[in-house]
C-alpha cells in the first residue's frame, strides 16, 4: 500500500488562500521572488487587496496570475512535508499542478519552476479565441459520438466517469454541449480552448523553452496528465509535458493508475478539495485528505 500526492490546477484557486502558508519558512522570500518575476504583487492579488495597473492584471482569476500564485503555495506546502520527513510513492497533478508535482519529485528546482509556470501562463493566456465546458452526468458513449461527429471540439479533461470538459471553437463546443443529454453543463470562465490542438502555438513556443531547461530524474514516480503511467525518466517527463498544453488531461486514468499501484492514501496538497472528491467518488477503499495551510501541517 502507498501514498500518493496530488496537486490541484486552475480554478482552486481562492481569495486569502496564501495567508494560511505565510507562517512556512521562506514562505515570504517565494512570493516576493515571484512579484519580482511578475512586476506585480502577488500577495495582494492573492489577498483581494492589488490595485489595477497600468496593463497588468490585479484579478486573482487571471491565469497570469492563478498559475504562479498556485504554484508558490502548493510548493511551499510540499516543502513543509518534506521538512516533517513525510513523502509520498507517487505524484500527479492536474493541468498546472504536473509541474507542482514535477518540482516535487525534484525534477527541477523552485526558480525554475516558477519560470515555467510564469512563461506557462502569459502563453495560455495569450490564446484567446476558445471555449471550455464542463459536463457532468451524461453517457460517455454519447459523448464520444457527438465529439467525433463535430469539427473544432475536444476532451479537455477527462476528469472522471461523471464529469469532463469540453475545449475548442465556442459555437462548436456550445453545440456538443446542447445536444448532450447530461445532467449539467457549465460554460467555463477561460480565455482559450486550453488543452486541445487549438493551443498548438502556445505549445510550439513552451516547447522551445522546455529545451533549454534541463530535467534531472524524478525521485519518485510521476504520473502526467498526457500519460499516465508511472515515470522516473527526466528526458521522457519533458517530452510528456510538452504535450500537455495539447492534448487531453488523463484524470479518470491518472485515477485508475492510483488503485493498479496499491494507492490508498491520497493527500490533495493545495486550495480546496475538488480532487480529493473525484477520488472519493471513483476510487474505493482509498482515504484522502487535504493539507492546503501551515495549521494542515500542525504549525
Amino acid at each position: 500500500m502507498g501514498i500518493a500526492w496530488v496537486f490541484p490546477g486552475q480554478g482552486s484557486q481562492k481569495a486569502g488562500m496564501a495567508s494560511g502558508v505565510l507562517e512556512l519558512p521562506g514562505a515570504r522570500k517565494r512570493f516576493t521572488a515571484a512579484s519580482d518575476l511578475l512586476g506585480r504583487d502577488l500577495l495582494a492579488i492573492c489577498a483581494g487587496e492589488a490595485s489595477e495597473g497600468q496593463g497588468e492584471p490585479s484579478d486573482l482569476g487571471d491565469t497570469r496570475n492563478t498559475q504562479p500564485a498556485l504554484f508558490v503555495l502548493e510548493s511551499l506546502l510540499v516543502d513543509g512535508l518534506k521538512a516533517q520527513g513525510r513523502q509520498a510513492d507517487l505524484v500527479a497533478g492536474h493541468s498546472l499542478g504536473e509541474l507542482v508535482a514535477l518540482y516535487a519529485a525534484e525534477v527541477f528546482d523552485f526558480g525554475t519552476g516558477l519560470e515555467l509556470m510564469r512563461r506557462r501562463s502569459e502563453l495560455m493566456a495569450a490564446a484567446g479565441g476558445g471555449a471550455m465546458t464542463a459536463v457532468m452526468g451524461f453517457e460517455r458513449s454519447a459523448l464520444e459520438a457527438l465529439v467525433a461527429a463535430s469539427e473544432g471540439v475536444v476532451i479537455a479533461n477527462d476528469n472522471s466517469a461523471a464529469q469532463v470538459v469540453i475545449s475548442g471553437l465556442p459555437e462548436a463546443v456550445a453545440a456538443v454541449a446542447a445536444q448532450l443529454p447530461c445532467k449539467r453543463a457549465i460554460p467555463l470562465a477561460v480565455s482559450g480552448a486550453f488543452h486541445s490542438p487549438f493551443m498548438a502555438d502556445a505549445a510550439a513556443a513552451f516547447a522551445a523553452l522546455l529545451e533549454e531547461v534541463p530535467f534531472a530524474d524524478a525521485s519518485i514516480p510521476v504520473l502526467s496528465n498526457t500519460d499516465p503511467t508511472p515515470c522516473r525518466d527526466g528526458s521522457e517527463l519533458k517530452q510528456r509535458l510538452r504535450r500537455q498544453m495539447v492534448s487531453g488531461v488523463r484524470w479518470r486514468e491518472i485515477m485508475d493508475q492510483l488503485a493498479a499501484q496499491g494507492i490508498d492514501t491520497v493527500v490533495e496538497i493545495g486550495p480546496g478539495n475538488v480532487l480529493s472528491g473525484l477520488i472519493k467518488r471513483s476510487l474505493t477503499g482509498v482515504t484522502t485528505a487535504q493539507i492546503s495551510s501551515a495549521a494542515d501541517l500542525g504549525l
